[in-house]
């Protein structure tokens, strides 16, 4: 009677055991996959759900709100940048000139980090002998086996933070800069440099947030979104509650508010300011939100 059924639990887990471990398997690749993460089913805001009202018009302060689904919901869609593609407005209206005080802000997924790759570029003035203008990349990426680390790149200054930003992962970077010291933040970690004798035009001529390297030297490749810019020196505290609302939050400050690209589906500004981006070589997907996980 023993044998019989010592033979027949045999039977059973010959049986079934591969089935089982096949079920595993498909669990653990699915789970890989983040198909049970919790964001792959928040609600997703369709492009424009939520946007900045001033009924004063474009530039102006008093009386502005938020209007629509503004409470966090996952943007539909994604911007994905492949190699030399860009967003750029022609002029950035309200944008803060010269040394003045500005922050930028946004979300980045990196797929491809090159030796050096943009993710940020502005106009900067007086490089030249003729006072000529040229892109500068106030946010790089210098490759490494891991992913790589954000750094700067400017007329006079040039150096990197040692703040890693990693590959297929979603993360928020940015600056705040207050004419002298520049904050570069990956999530809530950030790293201050001096640039005594620098001057960063946030919109010189034309605002461009481009991921193209100028000689080759490699170019970011992945997913952007969430892209704000504010005309004064965002604090610690505010940064960590940007962070903290995700790759769907809404702007903090509307009155210092100069653009908002959430880039859900196209690079239409939503801060009511009228700052229409013109993409060139971008996508959008909706094929993004497996690998987030919010903060």
């Amino acid at each position: 009677m023993r044998g019989k059924r010592s033979q027949s639990a045999m039977e059973y887990l010959m049986t079934y055991g591969w089935a089982i471990l096949i079920i595993a398997v498909v669990l653990g690749a699915l789970f890989q996959l983040g198909v049970f993460n919790a964001g792959t089913f928040a609600p997703r805001a369709p492009p424009g759900a939520c946007q900045v009202f001033r009924p004063n018009g474009p530039g102006s302060t008093q009386f502005i709100n938020l209007e629509g689904v503004c409470n966090g919901e996952l943007p539909q869609y994604v911007a994905y940048f492949n190699g030399y593609a860009s967003i750029s407005v022609d002029p950035l209206a309200d944008a803060p000139q010269g040394n003045a005080h500005h922050s930028v802000f946004f979300w980045i997924d990196p797929q491809f980090i090159g030796s050096s790759s943009y993710v940020y570029e502005t106009q900067l003035g007086g490089c030249t002998s003729s006072g000529g203008y040229y892109n500068q990349s106030v946010l790089t990426l210098s490759g490494n086996s891991n992913g790589g680390t954000l750094g700067f790149d400017g007329c006079y200054n040039n150096g990197g933070s040692g703040l890693q930003v990693n590959l297929n992962t979603w993360i928020f970077v940015g600056y705040t800069w207050n004419g002298v010291t520049l904050d570069e933040y990956a999530n809530t970690n950030n790293h201050t440099m001096n640039l005594n004798a620098e001057t960063i035009y946030p919109a010189r001529f034309t605002f461009q947030f481009s991921t193209g390297c100028c000689s080759g030297g490699g170019n970011f490749k992945g997913y952007v979104a969430n892209l704000q810019i504010y005309n004064y020196t965002v604090t610690p505290k505010e940064v960590n509650a940007l962070y903290l609302e995700g790759v769907g939050g809404a702007p903090i400050r509307l009155q210092r508010l100069v653009a908002w690209w959430p880039l859900n589906g196209n690079a239409n500004d939503y801060s009511g300011n009228n700052n229409n981006g013109v993409p060139n070589g971008v996508t959008y997907t909706n094929q993004w939100a497996s690998g987030y996980t919010p903060p």
